[in-house]
């Protein structure tokens, strides 16, 4: 061992900072600062990013700009499901009808496990990691996916063996399903089409009768990723003390990068290739790579961007690097804001106007493969056909496309000749999407940190020569904080001259240029896994669930209260996340939380919005917990900031108190209105999470439903189920689509006869076929007939889709509710939820 670090020590490899002394542990970058240079924030949440991300510092302001963005959009997507979940993460803005649990779509879950790793807070990469297999409804293998690796590269970054020990059953059962469901035993590799590669329309699917699915192959994409699971687990088997697995795994894995390398590769065209399992139309037939038979067959064209995904995970051997000669020229796949998904003379090459056609657009997803397998390249291979400065070129590409309006933004797919989203960046959909990944590639490739599963820090920037200084700090790293430095002078962060490396504030390696940096760490502390004594956020309800309830004394309309508790937080009028008191004739409004049962609470966090649409912070606020059949300010509050702040958490702690209800009362400031984006309460729980187990006060929940007439998209029995969702593509809605009625009801028998006094509908529209209601009618059963209701108040009084439209009607006592809607014709009328009050605490 000692003559290999000599030996390292000889080359430049390994550091020599252990010889000297232990810098004192203070940051290298001021975080305040830095944060304060960008001007397009929506979340402000300076503590949040101190606390959570690595800052980074280059001379390239644009690339600045998208590092701290992406973080930004990570708190978009950033989800809450439920005490027993934990954190997930969205693909989309909204949660449309194909995600599952939460919103959760596994297509982008490995790019989105490589960027959340870097994230200090561990809990939120342990929840979503066991999400996929701890969690109903969430779907591990509704698209082709890395999970297995992506784990693994999380646990190469926390160094957590006890976490690694919780995921490897996971990671197999992952494998497993993907064996039942897609392995092809005589061909011995693993099959499926595009549109679950995560790209719906192209250049093979094209050519079948199905363009949307159709051309079921043997695809460079899943099979890539299933090698990367395997040696996954086979690496992780083995640190695990499994060497029979490890073995096994191992083997397989082997075979599978011999069968991709022979069935794939194409030595005349020079490129990895999807293959034909089945004939197909126009004489394609099975076991032919693309255009090797069918309408183009011999075209010496077909190559698309998925070719370069085995270098993604090291897969092919020496003797492959040809490939990447297309990539860098504009008469293939490089571009203005590219690069393309198919190469440019490709016979169906198109830049298409609208999602969801992958033969030529600008596609993020892959983009952010081709720059990880480019990296790989220069790192593990010897060959000269691409070079550094091609990286940091298409590096650059990729971050200057990410612009919209002059400000960092990102959506589905861009013109790669002018950058733009036109077409691929649907409202209340697409916006800031999260389908690719950024700032890993700023960790690993540009600074150049390569997690490792041993105790060493290496580095290998492919930061250009030509910049004078980078860094980037609060990294959290095998159980240590770590910081990375260049500084060509050594004038800038005063650690000396050249690269740099520093572990919990002390100099261990150091370099005078840009290369490869390897050093040793210290031992480290015990490394807890995350889930020890944690904390639960109980206000959070996603529905399906009676409790928690939230109620509001007012909710201004195209606002509603459901997105307090909807365990996601953002700040930008729209897409909307909100509720205000825009409009309330109230001196003073509030939020109730109801659990349904005495919980523990020791903290309660308010995400308050600030922004031009005249909603301001309130002037004041009072916390309150129900004691004793009363409402009782929490004792011994402490809270930061001291006064309501917009666009960031307003955290308050107190000793933690037992009760079933919360309540926040806000006066606002005058001439303004109040509003947030979310409410959490937080409180130890051990898990399973008690149910609660009081009878709901919303009456609705429990009824038995029935319409006069269902559109065959939508089912009436949604509408009662605790979950709001107005989004375009949310499919838990009942809608007359299709009727032949001027008017039509929904009807709810309830549980018994009560006392009914407030009606809340959470009208859903499209603004095409679907549109609020021209006005609708409360009824009651009488015991022979459906009697009206007397209307006190109607908010709004025009009916308007994704609000709560909230009527106050004369007492009544009954066990049947109708509500007639009459119609906008030719749109029909939609709900997404439907509440039924009686009296009210």
């Amino acid at each position: 061992m000692r003559l290999a670090v000599l030996r390292m020590l000889a080359l430049g490899l390994i550091g020599i900072a252990s010889l000297g002394e232990a810098q004192q542990p203070r940051p290298v970058l001021d975080h305040r600062a830095i944060l304060g240079r960008q001007a397009w924030w929506d979340n402000r949440d300076w503590g949040w990013y101190e606390a959570n991300i690595p800052f980074f510092e280059s001379p390239d302001s644009d690339i600045d700009a998208t590092y701290y963005y992406r973080w930004e959009l990570v708190t978009k997507h950033l989800t809450y499901g439920s005490p027993e979940s934990g954190y997930t993460f969205t693909e989309f803005i909204d949660r449309p009808f194909w995600s599952g649990a939460f919103g959760a779509i596994s297509c982008p879950l490995g790019h989105q496990l490589y960027e959340a790793r870097w994230l200090n807070d561990r809990q939120i990469v342990a929840d979503f990691a066991r999400y996929w297999f701890e969690t109903p409804g969430a779907q591990p293998r509704s698209y082709s996916n890395w999970y297995g690796d992506a784990v693994f590269a999380a646990f190469m970054v926390n160094g957590d063996k006890r976490f690694l020990g919780t995921m490897l059953p996971h990671m197999e059962a992952q494998y497993a399903g993907w064996m039942a469901e897609h392995w092809d035993s005589t061909k011995r590799m693993f099959h499926w089409d595009g549109l679950h590669d995560g790209m719906e329309v192209n250049i093979n699917s094209r050519l079948t009768t199905d363009e949307g699915s159709g051309a079921d192959g043997y695809r460079p994409t899943i099979n890539s990723y299933l090698f990367a699971d395997a040696v996954a687990i086979s690496r992780a088997a083995g640190l695990l003390g499994q060497p029979a697995k490890s073995a096994e795994f191992a083997a397989r894995a082997t075979d599978l990068k011999a069968r991709v390398q022979r069935e794939l590769w194409d030595p005349k065209r020079e490129f990895f290739f999807h293959q034909f399992r089945t004939d197909e139309k126009g004489g394609i037939t099975a076991g032919s790579l693309t255009y090797q038979s069918g309408p183009y067959a011999g075209n010496r064209h077909g190559r698309e961007e998925i070719g370069f995904v085995p270098w993604q995970f090291n897969l092919p051997d020496a003797g492959y690097e040809a490939a990447w000669r297309f990539l860098m020229d504009t008469a293939y796949f490089f571009s203005a804001r590219g690069p393309t998904t198919v190469e440019r003379h490709d016979p169906q090459f198109l830049i298409s106007p609208r999602c969801c056609v992958w033969s030529g657009n600008a596609w993020p997803y892959a983009t952010t493969q081709t720059l990880v397998a480019m990296a790989n390249l220069l790192d593990n291979y010897h060959q000269s056909v691409v070079t550094k400065a091609d990286y940091f070129r298409l590096f650059r590409t990729y971050t200057i496309s990410q612009r919209k309006d002059g400000r960092p933004y990102i959506a589905e797919a861009a013109n790669p000749d002018n950058g733009s989203w036109d077409g691929h960046n649907t409202f209340d959909h697409s916006e800031h999407y999260f389908h690719s990944g950024y700032v890993d590639l700023v960790i690993t490739g540009i600074v150049g940190l390569r997690p490792r599963a041993d105790d060493s820090l290496e580095v290998r920037p492919l930061a250009p020569d030509s910049w004078d200084y980078f860094a980037i700090d609060n990294i959290s790293y095998h159980g240590h904080q770590v910081a990375i430095v260049w500084d060509r002078t050594g004038t800038r962060y005063h650690r000396g001259a050249g690269l740099t490396l520093l572990v919990d504030g002390s100099v261990i390696g150091q370099a005078p240029r840009l290369g490869r940096l390897i050093a040793a760490l210290p031992a480290s502390g015990a490394r807890g896994s995350a889930g020890e004594s944690r904390l639960v956020n109980i206000a959070v309800n996603n529905g399906h669930r009676p409790y928690p309830l939230i109620r509001t004394s007012y909710s201004a309309p195209g606002t509603s209260p459901h997105y307090l508790i909807d365990g996601n937080y953002w700040y930008h009028t729209s897409p909307p996340n909100r509720w205000t008191t825009a409009g309330s004739p109230n001196a003073m409004d509030g939020a109730t939380i109801d659990f349904g049962a005495a919980r523990r609470v020791e903290s309660v966090k308010l995400y308050f919005l600030d922004d031009s649409s005249g909603v301001t912070p309130p002037a004041r606020y009072e916390l309150a917990a129900w004691r004793n059949g009363a409402w009782v300010r929490i004792a011994g509050q402490r809270r930061s900031p001291a006064q309501a702040m917009g666009q960031r958490a307003n955290s308050i702690t107190f000793p933690a108190v037992t009760t079933s209800s919360l309540r926040v009362l806000f006066t606002p400031r005058p001439g303004s209105a109040v509003g947030l984006s979310e409410i959490e309460a937080w409180g130890r729980a051990a898990l399973p999470f008690p149910a609660a187990v009081a009878a709901s006060p919303d009456l609705a929940w429990g009824a038995v439903t029935s319409a006069s007439f269902t559109s065959q998209f939508d089912q009436v029995n949604e509408v009662n189920d605790m979950t709001v969702a107005f989004s375009h593509y949310s499919r838990n809605r009942w809608t007359a689509f299709g009727s032949p009625n001027a008017s039509d009801w929904v009807q709810l028998d309830l549980q018994g006869r009560h006392r009914i006094e407030q009606v809340e509908l959470h009208l859903w529209g499209d603004g095409t076929g679907v549109k609020a209601p021209k006005r609708y009618t409360i009824q009651s059963w009488d015991g022979t007939a459906w009697v009206d209701a007397r209307v006190i108040s109607q908010v709004p009084l025009r009916p308007q889709v994704s609000s709560v439209n909230t009527v106050r009607i004369a007492p009544v006592t009954t066990n049947r509710v109708r509500v007639v809607f009459e119609h906008d014709l030719p749109a029909v009328s939609g709900l997404t939820e439907i509440m039924i009050w009686g009296g009210q605490r």
